[in-house]
């Protein structure tokens, strides 16, 4: 391959990009796209359906949006990105604000928890990029002050998610007011056959993009799980946010718990803010905007949260209970080693959570090490699986260091360096 044709390959240039959003990018300080831009792109760009499967924070906003905006100051009609949540929304719409401008474009968010007459007011000036929330969706749809005739573009945006929190029948019925002969495409981290198979119905031969197997974990992100009694935890969660202290996001499995979490983080002294479905859209938005500019170091948040965090420099995610949904474990873990940084995860687990921690590593296709911390006293990291047999106690080297046998999978780990068995 020539120097010229790897530079190609490796910059926007060549993905049949207008040369006026390539200026953009340009400006932007956009110059190597990632895998799944630069596979996605030229597709998409020519009209092809596309079902694209990527890793949480390897940039499938962008990937969609350069080509809808560039289809789109080429022909007449609108697009509609359809999102599962308010923040991904806003997300979305972020992205396409870099862009859309720029072509004389407007997009609307349609969100619940937000002002409807806001909303109408914003439609009858006729933006060309709708992005919505299915349930606010079809509220506009049932009062007709939206049509959705002339929509030639959709995308279906972390679609696995939005089936997860039910929006299967609100889906089914937009698409009934989109006609049928429109580019549709299909975005997420993780695509079950289920969403395969209903995207397949209401697509045109579409092409399957995937960068990596659905799944797959941010590739720069150290995981560390620690086991570890459920009435030990914000003791646990107090000794490693003074050990760690850059911005630190924190998941929790109930919208009670990530409350309590934030109050008892403020009691050690800590700036927290917190996301969850009992939040007002304005508090959400307060909170997430505060984490962003560091207001707040950490966010405590339930998996509403997850996806829909474009926040970039986040040190470490916590994940303070497992996901009730294992899948969700990839997107949570994603919101750190963004754009090609490093990052940490950790999680905690109950003694009685093994089934829960199998289920994690059968979808990430590899073992969690575990780790122990020195101020805690070794029961409370021992895995409920009854007495130990024979050569299944953990055991050190002539260096001092442990080694644990795990026997449902039938390997060791070492406990990762830096840290005390």
């Amino acid at each position: 391959m020539t120097q010229q044709a790897q530079q190609l390959n490796s910059s926007f240039y060549g993905l049949g990009i207008a040369p006026k959003i390539l200026e953009i990018l340009d400006r932007m300080k956009f110059t190597i796209p990632t895998p799944i831009q630069h596979k996605a792109i030229p597709i998409a760009a020519e009209g092809k359906d596309i079902i694209g499967i990527a890793q949480t924070g390897t940039g499938k906003t962008l990937a969609f949006a350069i080509p809808i905006i560039q289809r789109l100051s080429q022909k007449k009609g609108r697009c509609l990105v359809l999102v599962p949540t308010r923040e991904l929304a806003l997300q979305v719409d972020e992205t396409f604000q870099k862009l859309a401008p720029l072509f004389g474009m407007r997009s609307t968010v349609l969100i619940g928890g937000a002002s409807m007459h806001l909303q109408i007011q914003a439609l009858r000036k006729n933006p060309r990029i709708l992005i919505a929330t299915p349930g606010r969706l079809v509220d506009h749809i049932s009062q007709r002050t939206i049509l959705l005739a002339d929509v030639n573009i959709l995308v279906l945006d972390e679609a696995d998610r939005m089936l997860d929190m039910g929006f299967l029948p609100q889906i089914e019925q937009i698409l009934k007011y989109i006609p049928k002969d429109r580019q549709t495409m299909l975005f997420s981290a993780t695509i079950p056959a289920e969403v395969i198979k209903i995207g397949t119905a209401h697509m045109k031969l579409p092409i399957n993009i995937e960068v990596a197997p659905s799944g797959t974990t941010v590739e720069r992100v150290i995981q560390e799980l620690f086991i570890v009694k459920k009435d030990s935890k914000r003791q646990l969660l107090a000794k490693l946010l003074v050990q760690y202290h850059g911005s630190v996001l924190l998941f929790s499995r109930t919208k009670i718990g990530a409350a309590k979490i934030t109050r008892f983080i403020r009691g050690l002294g800590h700036t927290a803010a917190e996301i969850h479905s009992n939040r007002s859209l304005g508090q959400r938005r307060e909170a997430l905007e505060g984490f962003k500019i560091g207001k707040y170091r950490i966010l405590v948040a339930t998996d509403i949260a997850s996806r829909g965090i474009d926040v970039s420099g986040i040190e470490l995610v916590i994940n303070y209970d497992l996901p009730e949904d294992s899948e969700n474990y990839v997107h949570r873990i994603g919101r750190t080693a963004r754009a090609g940084h490093e990052g940490r995860a950790i999680s905690f687990a109950t003694p009685d959570q093994r089934n829960d921690i199998k289920n994690i590593e059968r979808i990430i296709r590899t073992a969690l090490p575990i780790s122990r911390h020195p101020e805690f006293a070794a029961e409370s990291f021992t895995v409920n699986q009854g007495a130990p047999s024979k050569g299944t106690r953990p055991r050190s080297d002539r260096h001092g260091r442990y080694y644990h046998r795990r026997r449902r999978f039938g390997t060791h780990f070492q406990t990762p360096k830096g840290t005390t068995p």
